[in-house]
Protein backbone atom coordinates (compact mmCIF):
# COMPACT_ATOMS: atom_id res chain seq x y z
CA UNK A 1 0.00 0.00 0.00
CA UNK A 2 1.27 3.42 -0.99
CA UNK A 3 -0.38 6.31 0.82
CA UNK A 4 -0.01 9.88 -0.37
CA UNK A 5 -0.81 12.52 2.21
CA UNK A 6 -2.81 15.59 1.26
CA UNK A 7 -5.99 17.55 1.86
CA UNK A 8 -9.29 17.06 0.03
CA UNK A 9 -10.88 19.97 -1.78
CA UNK A 10 -10.22 21.91 -4.93
CA UNK A 11 -8.56 24.76 -3.04
CA UNK A 12 -5.76 22.41 -1.87
CA UNK A 13 -5.33 20.52 -5.14
CA UNK A 14 -1.98 21.94 -6.30
CA UNK A 15 -0.56 23.02 -2.95
CA UNK A 16 2.76 21.93 -1.49
CA UNK A 17 0.97 19.94 1.21
CA UNK A 18 -0.63 17.79 -1.50
CA UNK A 19 2.56 16.65 -3.18
CA UNK A 20 1.86 13.10 -1.90
CA UNK A 21 -1.35 13.05 -3.93
CA UNK A 22 0.47 14.46 -6.97
CA UNK A 23 2.94 11.58 -6.83
CA UNK A 24 0.08 9.05 -6.50
CA UNK A 25 -1.71 10.57 -9.49
CA UNK A 26 1.49 10.17 -11.49
CA UNK A 27 1.90 6.54 -10.37
CA UNK A 28 -1.71 5.69 -11.22
CA UNK A 29 -1.19 7.21 -14.66
CA UNK A 30 2.12 5.54 -15.55
CA UNK A 31 0.98 2.19 -14.14
CA UNK A 32 -2.32 2.47 -16.09
CA UNK A 33 -4.50 1.89 -13.03
CA UNK A 34 -8.25 2.30 -13.42
CA UNK A 35 -9.79 5.45 -11.98
CA UNK A 36 -9.99 6.43 -8.35
CA UNK A 37 -12.91 5.03 -6.33
CA UNK A 38 -14.21 5.76 -2.86
CA UNK A 39 -13.29 3.22 -0.14
CA UNK A 40 -14.27 4.36 3.35
CA UNK A 41 -12.32 7.50 4.22
CA UNK A 42 -10.10 7.28 1.13
CA UNK A 43 -9.87 7.36 -2.62
CA UNK A 44 -8.23 4.17 -3.89
CA UNK A 45 -6.70 3.02 -7.16
CA UNK A 46 -5.39 -0.52 -7.44
CA UNK A 47 -3.58 -2.73 -9.91
CA UNK A 48 -0.23 -4.33 -10.61
CA UNK A 49 3.10 -2.56 -10.94
CA UNK A 50 6.50 -4.19 -11.49
CA UNK A 51 4.91 -7.57 -10.75
CA UNK A 52 3.40 -6.51 -7.41
CA UNK A 53 -0.22 -6.00 -6.37
CA UNK A 54 -0.44 -2.34 -5.36
CA UNK A 55 -3.09 -0.21 -3.70
CA UNK A 56 -2.73 3.57 -3.90
CA UNK A 57 -4.55 5.42 -1.14
CA UNK A 58 -5.44 9.11 -0.79
CA UNK A 59 -6.97 9.74 2.66
CA UNK A 60 -9.94 12.11 2.46
CA UNK A 61 -9.76 12.97 6.15
CA UNK A 62 -7.56 16.08 5.90
CA UNK A 63 -3.86 15.92 6.67
CA UNK A 64 -4.06 15.95 10.47
CA UNK A 65 -6.31 12.86 10.50
CA UNK A 66 -4.57 10.84 7.78
CA UNK A 67 -4.04 7.85 10.08
CA UNK A 68 -7.80 7.33 10.40
CA UNK A 69 -7.91 6.13 6.78
CA UNK A 70 -5.44 3.33 7.60
CA UNK A 71 -7.41 1.82 10.49
CA UNK A 72 -9.53 -0.58 8.35
CA UNK A 73 -6.38 -1.98 6.73
CA UNK A 74 -4.69 -2.58 10.07
CA UNK A 75 -7.34 -5.20 10.87
CA UNK A 76 -6.32 -7.28 7.84
CA UNK A 77 -4.15 -10.21 8.98
CA UNK A 78 -1.86 -10.17 5.93
CA UNK A 79 -1.06 -6.43 6.14
CA UNK A 80 2.27 -5.66 7.84
CA UNK A 81 2.95 -1.89 7.90
CA UNK A 82 6.67 -2.48 8.48
CA UNK A 83 6.93 -4.15 5.04
CA UNK A 84 3.75 -3.34 3.12
CA UNK A 85 3.34 0.41 3.63
CA UNK A 86 4.98 3.45 2.05
CA UNK A 87 3.85 6.96 3.00
CA UNK A 88 4.58 9.81 0.56
CA UNK A 89 4.63 13.21 2.20
CA UNK A 90 5.82 16.80 1.70
CA UNK A 91 8.86 18.11 3.58
CA UNK A 92 9.55 21.85 3.86
CA UNK A 93 13.07 21.20 5.19
CA UNK A 94 14.19 19.52 1.95
CA UNK A 95 15.08 21.44 -1.22
CA UNK A 96 12.37 21.43 -3.87
CA UNK A 97 12.26 18.09 -5.66
CA UNK A 98 14.68 16.28 -3.33
CA UNK A 99 13.58 12.81 -2.21
CA UNK A 100 14.48 11.22 1.12
CA UNK A 101 13.37 7.66 1.85
CA UNK A 102 13.54 6.19 5.37
CA UNK A 103 12.41 2.88 6.94
CA UNK A 104 11.37 4.59 10.19
CA UNK A 105 11.72 7.82 12.14
CA UNK A 106 9.89 10.61 13.84
CA UNK A 107 7.10 12.74 12.43
CA UNK A 108 9.51 15.67 12.40
CA UNK A 109 6.71 18.10 13.18
CA UNK A 110 4.52 16.87 10.31
CA UNK A 111 0.94 16.42 11.56
CA UNK A 112 0.07 13.93 8.82
CA UNK A 113 2.93 11.65 9.86
CA UNK A 114 2.01 12.15 13.51
CA UNK A 115 -1.49 10.87 12.70
CA UNK A 116 -0.06 7.86 10.83
CA UNK A 117 2.15 7.04 13.83
CA UNK A 118 -0.86 7.28 16.13
CA UNK A 119 -2.87 4.86 14.00
CA UNK A 120 0.02 2.40 13.71
CA UNK A 121 1.26 2.87 17.30
CA UNK A 122 4.68 2.76 15.71
CA UNK A 123 7.30 4.83 13.91
CA UNK A 124 8.45 1.81 11.89
CA UNK A 125 7.03 2.25 8.41
CA UNK A 126 8.64 3.41 5.17
CA UNK A 127 8.24 7.01 4.19
CA UNK A 128 9.27 9.04 1.17
CA UNK A 129 9.67 12.71 2.00
CA UNK A 130 9.45 15.00 -1.04
CA UNK A 131 11.12 18.39 -0.72
CA UNK A 132 8.84 21.39 -1.21
CA UNK A 133 11.09 24.23 -0.01
CA UNK A 134 10.83 27.19 -2.41
CA UNK A 135 13.39 27.72 -5.15
CA UNK A 136 13.49 31.35 -3.98
CA UNK A 137 13.71 31.43 -0.14
CA UNK A 138 11.92 34.79 -0.16
CA UNK A 139 8.71 33.04 -1.25
CA UNK A 140 8.29 31.16 2.01
CA UNK A 141 7.12 33.94 4.30
CA UNK A 142 6.84 33.73 8.09
CA UNK A 143 3.81 31.41 8.42
CA UNK A 144 4.61 27.75 7.72
CA UNK A 145 0.93 26.72 7.50
CA UNK A 146 0.22 29.39 4.90
CA UNK A 147 3.29 28.31 2.96
CA UNK A 148 2.48 24.58 2.74
CA UNK A 149 -1.13 25.38 1.85
CA UNK A 150 -0.04 27.65 -0.99
CA UNK A 151 0.35 26.48 -4.59
CA UNK A 152 3.73 25.97 -6.19
CA UNK A 153 5.02 28.87 -8.25
CA UNK A 154 5.08 28.11 -11.98
CA UNK A 155 8.84 27.37 -12.06
CA UNK A 156 8.50 25.15 -8.98
CA UNK A 157 5.59 23.22 -10.45
CA UNK A 158 7.62 22.59 -13.61
CA UNK A 159 10.48 21.29 -11.46
CA UNK A 160 8.16 19.02 -9.43
CA UNK A 161 6.63 17.56 -12.59
CA UNK A 162 10.10 16.94 -14.01
CA UNK A 163 10.94 14.85 -10.91
CA UNK A 164 7.84 12.61 -11.10
CA UNK A 165 9.51 9.86 -13.19
CA UNK A 166 12.32 9.72 -10.62
CA UNK A 167 9.80 9.37 -7.78
CA UNK A 168 8.08 6.57 -9.71
CA UNK A 169 11.41 4.78 -10.13
CA UNK A 170 12.11 5.13 -6.39
CA UNK A 171 8.70 3.66 -5.51
CA UNK A 172 9.23 0.80 -7.96
CA UNK A 173 12.60 0.14 -6.31
CA UNK A 174 10.88 0.01 -2.91
CA UNK A 175 8.32 -2.44 -4.30
CA UNK A 176 10.85 -4.81 -5.85
CA UNK A 177 13.95 -4.47 -3.65
CA UNK A 178 12.84 -2.89 -0.36
CA UNK A 179 13.47 0.37 1.41
CA UNK A 180 17.22 -0.03 1.99
CA UNK A 181 17.97 -0.49 -1.73
CA UNK A 182 15.63 2.36 -2.69
CA UNK A 183 17.41 4.60 -0.17
CA UNK A 184 20.84 3.77 -1.59
CA UNK A 185 19.71 4.63 -5.10
CA UNK A 186 17.49 7.68 -4.57
CA UNK A 187 18.57 9.51 -1.37
CA UNK A 188 20.85 11.90 -3.19
CA UNK A 189 20.55 15.10 -5.15
CA UNK A 190 18.38 14.74 -8.24
CA UNK A 191 20.26 14.97 -11.53
CA UNK A 192 20.39 18.44 -13.09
Amino acid sequence: MIVGLGNPGREYELTRHNVGWMVLDHLADVWHFDGWRRDGDSLVAAGRAVGCAVRLLKPQTFMNLSGDALRPYLRRPMFDPTKDLLIIVDDVALPLGRLRLRPEGSAGGHNGLRSIEGALSSRTYARARVGVAPLDPGRRGPDLADFVLSPFAKDERIEMLAQMPRYASAVESWLTDGIERAMSLYNREPPE
